[in-house]
């Protein structure tokens, strides 16, 4: 039984693969926008554009009975980038899809957008979020905390820094997480849920008060199979290492001056009382479950 027509921003992305896969596996006809042309894939229209292209998200929007807006910038080198890319392509999707009498509307969002003043990142996700509900669409908003699993690339100097045995890590404070095939079952469900209509969702891997940061370390050295040592550093240090990986890294930097302000931000626990309803969804993946199946894809995939 087909569930629908379901339009997909971001859909190349790490996020956006997944959803995808689980997509067509539930059932939904899949439209999702790339930029480069991509290999088949059954159940899925690849519609070629991207978000400043009115009319590749007037292709993306034509037929469809909702909306993941999953598309997003979470990493640049300067402010007018996350502009471009949170901002500006919100507003360009949120446009297309009212002008094509599509109400359901699903945004991934960002608990960094709860602090926007640490970061310009979190500054446009929160900025972002207000264009979203400014519309006069049937929108639910999602935010995720930082998210893992397979094909990840976040978290992927975490896996490195284990496998030597010592884990860097910012000053101390707490995190919650969330497995990718999780965050994409809580956007397909919301995709047909009409009871969460303009609600703000923090999804997380259910444990309550989530990790500290020596906590979800040594559960990636399990993972690894390896007793490894987390390593607090001021933040100074973190913010003054984040300039020494744009200048190693150039662009590919995963530490920014950007990332390092709220990285050592003490708090990215999500708000239990803005977790989904259980009726509705409830994670299926425990994190050191996740972590260890994170570990082997990366193996597999000989990025370790």
């Amino acid at each position: 039984m087909t569930l629908g027509v379901l339009a997909i921003t971001g859909g190349t992305g790490f996020v956006g693969s997944t959803v995808i896969r689980l997509a067509v596996e539930a059932g939904w006809q899949v439209k999702a926008l790339a930029r480069k042309a991509q290999a088949d894939h059954a159940g899925v229209t690849w519609i070629a554009g991207s978000l400043d292209q009115p009319a590749s998200l007037a292709s993306l929007m034509e037929g469809a009975d909702a909306v993941l807006h999953i598309a997003g910038v979470t990493n640049a080198t300067n402010k007018a980038a996350f502009i471009a890319g949170n901002m500006e392509g919100t507003a360009a999707t949120i446009a297309a899809a009212t002008l094509a009498g599509v109400r359901r509307f699903i945004h991934v969002s960002s608990l960094s957008a709860r602090e926007p003043q640490l970061s310009d990142y979190g500054w446009s996700k929160a900025e972002a979020e207000k264009l979203v509900r400014a519309s006069c669409l049937d929108w639910t908003m999602v935010r995720p905390p930082a998210i893992y699993g397979p094909g990840d690339i976040d978290h992927l100097d975490l896996f490195k820094a284990a496998k030597l045995g010592i884990i860097p890590l910012p000053p101390k404070g707490r995190i919650s997480e969330i497995e990718v095939s999780d965050l994409a079952r809580l956007l397909l469900a919301l995709a047909t849920d009409q009871t969460s209509i303009h609600a703000t969702y923090e999804a997380d891997d259910g444990r309550a008060g989530g990790w500290t940061h020596e906590e979800f370390a040594r559960a990636i050295g399990t993972a690894m199979g390896r007793s490894v040592w987390p390593l607090h550093l001021p933040a100074a240090i973190v913010k003054l290492g984040a300039k020494g990986d744009r200048l190693l890294r150039g662009a590919k930097a995963k530490l920014t001056p950007d990332r390092a302000a709220y990285f050592c931000h003490p708090d990215w626990v999500i708000d239990p009382a803005n977790r989904p309803p259980e009726g509705l969804w409830a994670p299926q993946v425990t994190t050191p479950e996740g972590l260890k199946a994170t570990a082997e894809a990366y193996r597999k995939a000989g990025w370790l």
